[in-house]
């Protein structure tokens, strides 16, 4: 007698749910409906949580959705549309499933994908297009080839029309510390959408490679006491270009707003009837101190810290800097653009009460592969930053928290 080989599975079905307004209703209150939450709220569906106890997060998302802290009850799927069983006791699940098959609604399994009449897919967003992943029952294998697509999107090498805005106007984009991997994925959406591209020295220069070659590459570099692109002559061309149909992206280094002159070229763009839009990045003065473990508060050590342009010296006529009360102040102080006046903000900070002993960190190239750390005192600084050679670009860190995080180096009380 011979058996019949099983028939193969049917293959699912994909479709995309409209569920604005329809309700949904997630039974269980940890971990992993935690995780299926934001995509159903982000679809602004009507949500109802249905479980004993729930994790925080879902606690915080009350305001957000209807939170039933009780065990499941059939009556709860009255009117829903789409339901998730997420319990970690597979005879809920089932109880959840056989009722939503009784009344012909979609249920998801996180459990038992086999008895489940829905799958969840891996889900990524790309611009307009949302690319969803079913591979087989296999969660890890879906991730990872949604990742592929996404990634390729992303860095240019798979092209979707339409997925991408490219009308045209400028959009001023923080491009981070200089590692092309800490910008944004807004950043690389604008990157890719881009007819011109206006760019600073800072601005991560690996990504620059990545433009297709029909894209106008304008440099608009500006050399710490030498060759400088006037910042009138960035706001013309960036308006220029735009007004000629052209979609620009001015990108620059760091956050467009933290000494980057970015609303200097909004106003240019308002006053020509320019549509603009903005893409923040990773200032480096948080985040060069933070790759370099050093952080800019600390319980018990800094509850404030202040981030201050150095590239005027104390009492320059133009400055705008209270370097006497900044002296004053216990927290932390972050110095950017500051190599070549540090000597003399050094001596000022002292002469007014911030003590010699004060433990700093010069971090040199922050992100990049020559990055190194220079530490020293207040009243070292100027000699140090002679014998280590330091040049711009670095980020100067004035405070306690360095001794915190180098406290080998440091005498105790320092």
């Amino acid at each position: 007698m011979t058996t019949a080989p099983a028939a193969p599975q049917a293959a699912p079905y994909p479709t995309g749910l409209r569920l604005e307004g329809r309700r949904v209703v997630v039974v269980g209150g940890g971990h992993v409906a935690q995780r299926r939450l934001p995509a159903l709220l982000d679809a602004r569906a009507d949500v109802l949580v249905v479980a004993p106890e729930v994790t925080p997060a879902i606690e915080g998302m009350a305001a957000e959705l209807t939170l039933a802290l009780r065990p499941f009850e059939t009556s709860d799927l009255d009117d829903a549309w789409y339901c998730i069983a997420a319990t970690d006791v597979p005879e809920v699940n089932a109880a959840v499933a056989e009722a939503c098959e009784q009344r012909r609604i979609f249920c998801v399994r996180s459990d038992d994908a086999g008895r489940a009449s829905a799958w969840t897919p891996a889900v990524g967003r790309h611009g307009s297009v949302t690319v969803a992943v079913l591979g087989n029952r296999e969660p890890r294998q879906s991730a990872a080839l949604r990742d592929a697509i996404l990634t390729a999107l992303r860095d240019g090498h798979l092209h979707a029309e339409g997925a991408l805005d490219r009308s045209p106007g400028v959009v001023i984009v923080g491009g981070g510390p200089g590692d092309p991997e800490l910008v944004t994925v807004a950043a690389r959406h604008a990157l890719a959408s881009a007819d011109v591209v206006v760019a600073d020295r800072l601005a991560p220069r690996a990504l620059l490679e990545e433009l297709g070659p029909d894209v106008e590459l304008l440099d608009v570099t500006k050399l710490p006491r030498g060759r400088s692109a006037r910042q009138e002559y960035i706001n013309d061309v960036i308006v220029d270009r735009a007004l000629a149909g052209k979609r620009v992206v001015r990108f620059k280094g760091g956050d467009n707003f933290v000494f980057g002159r970015g609303f200097e070229e909004i106003l240019a763009c308002r006053e020509a009837g320019v549509p603009v839009t903005v893409v923040p990045g990773l200032s480096s003065a948080v985040a060069v101190p933070g790759l370099a473990q050093i952080p800019i508060t600390h319980r018990g050590v800094a509850h404030e810290f202040t981030v201050v342009s150095g590239h005027l010296p104390p009492g320059h006529p133009e400055s705008l800097v209270e370097w006497s009360a900044l002296a004053g102040l216990r927290g932390t102080l972050v110095l950017l653009m500051a190599v070549e006046n540090a000597p003399a903000i050094a001596t000022t900070l002292m002469t007014h009460g911030r003590p010699g002993t004060t433990p700093v960190a010069v971090v040199c190239d922050g992100t990049m592969p020559t990055e190194r750390t220079v530490l020293t005192t207040l009243e070292h600084l100027a000699a140090d930053i002679e014998a280590e050679a330091v040049r711009p670009p670095a980020i100067i860190v004035v405070g306690d928290v360095v001794s915190v995080a180098h406290p080998g180096h440091y005498p105790t009380g320092s």
